[in-house]
């Protein structure tokens, strides 16, 4: 029996796009990154607008801010900052200003109580004309509890009120008070002391300048009553002494400044004490 042989049809090739030439110099789509660049991801060329078309907008990588214009906070290497990021600067800005309280500040209030402490505030210039305005005309030695940056011992002393010291802690306040006066051409004829203004003794002051917190006024009052002589007299700035009362004042709000003559002082607490002898013995 004759066998007769099929042909089996081919199976037809799949048809493909025929491969273009790479022309000569042409670079990969996916380019290598650049050394150090720190990413993995491939760089992307530019889109080109065709004829008569407005040309388009750079390829936005990921990572960048969605629209143009977008608010973000930018780190020192130009990206953006993340929440951990600005909690580091906000730690780094409370760790900054802590820093410049112990350096600046705290030296000073170190052998001082707590309740005795007075933060530096520097008077306005309105404040410190008030204060010598009602020191005007006076003489004898001036001094200033608390003298800061020694703006009112200078100006004191310009006015006449000689001698004129300033008792001051903070070393750094102190260096600054007498580069005050170094410059105003008064060194050496002002003084600056590093003194604890509780230890000092003012029996032969005349004239006292206070502008410190409400807190030590009561305190002070009882230091300035026991050593001060009758013909001093005592300008406060910023906060009155509350339980005197004062001869004269001058300003208003916060640049307010009261006098007090030791003399009528002391009258008005002789007086407040007989009262009270009186009301006692009343039966």
């Amino acid at each position: 029996m004759a066998t007769h042989n099929r042909a089996r049809p081919q199976q037809a090739a799949p048809l493909l796009p025929p491969r273009t030439q790479r022309p000569a110099g042409a670079q990969h789509r996916y380019a290598p990154a650049p050394p150090g660049a720190g990413s993995l991801s491939p760089a992307r060329p530019p889109r080109r607008a065709g004829a008569g078309e407005p040309p388009l907008p750079p390829a936005m990588e990921p990572g960048e801010p969605g629209e143009p214009g977008e608010a973000a906070w930018v780190g020192p290497g130009g990206g953006p900052l993340g929440g951990r990021s600005l909690l580091e600067l906000a730690v780094a800005t409370g760790v900054a200003a802590w820093a410049a309280w112990a350096v600046l500040l705290m030296p000073g209030f170190r052998r001082v109580p707590l309740r005795l402490q007075v933060p530096y505030q520097a008077s306005s210039p309105q404040q410190a004309a008030n204060a010598l305005a009602l020191l005007r005309g006076r003489t004898g030695k001036t001094v200033d509890l608390g003298s800061g940056d020694g703006r009112l011992v200078l100006e004191a002393y310009k006015q006449g009120l000689r001698p004129a010291f300033g008792y001051e802690l903070n070393p750094w306040l102190l260096c600054l008070s007498h580069y005050r006066a170094w410059k105003a051409g008064y060194h050496g004829k002002v003084f600056f002391l590093k003194k604890d203004l509780w230890k000092v003794n003012l029996s032969d002051c005349h004239n006292v300048i206070v502008f410190l917190a409400p807190s030590v006024k009561p305190p002070l009052a009882t230091k300035l009553l026991a050593e001060l002589p009758d013909e001093a007299r005592v300008v406060a700035g910023r906060f009155p002494f509350p339980s005197w009362t004062p001869t004269s004042t001058l300003g208003q709000g916060l640049e307010q400044v009261w006098a007090y003559d030791m003399k009528e002082v002391r009258r008005a607490a002789q007086s407040s004490a007989e009262g009270s002898q009186v009301q006692e013995q009343a039966p």
